[in-house]
């Protein structure tokens, strides 16, 4: 598969790395994978929305938002390794999602990436993953994503 050729079919261009907020690098090749950091959905250097969902951000907002964070784990990893032909299998996603103590949906907010990762790699981006709900995070963002992903031999 030709993960660049399919991007472009779905109309999708990568963004640059985001630069870390702290202490950290984006990701990390080790022993036949590559982690990602927690990605925040910036776009162009720059959360678009801020605040908990069910509260300040709605479902359907943080899953765009979900979305923009495994663009954002993407991006990483093909700084990481090269290019994202490279990758065998998605094998985990964790989802983070801000949310208000009443909000129960963090499942479908981290479909975002979920469903964005079975849109670029097919059968090989069906992954496991967790989907917590969490007090708050970085910069108030809404949701973070890291990914594991298994580099072919």
């Amino acid at each position: 598969m030709n993960v660049d050729a399919r991007l472009a079919e779905l109309g999708i261009t990568l963004p640059e790395v985001a630069a870390p907020v702290a202490s950290y690098v984006p990701a990390v090749v080790a022993q036949g994978f590559v982690y990602t950091s927690g990605q925040l959905p910036f776009v162009d250097g720059a959360l678009p929305v801020s605040g908990k969902v069910g509260a300040q951000v709605t479902a359907d907002v943080a899953r765009d938002q979900a979305r923009q964070c495994a663009l954002n784990a993407l991006a990483a990893a093909r700084a990481a390794i090269g290019s994202l032909d490279r990758v065998a299998r998605v094998v985990k996603v964790t989802g983070f999602v801000a949310s208000d103590p009443s909000f129960t949906g963090q499942p479908g907010v981290v479909n975002g990436a979920s469903d964005l990762l079975g849109a670029v790699f097919g059968e090989i981006g069906v992954h496991a993953r967790s989907a917590v709900g969490v007090a708050v995070l970085p910069l108030d963002a809404p949701v973070e994503i890291e990914l594991v992903l298994e580099l072919a031999a």
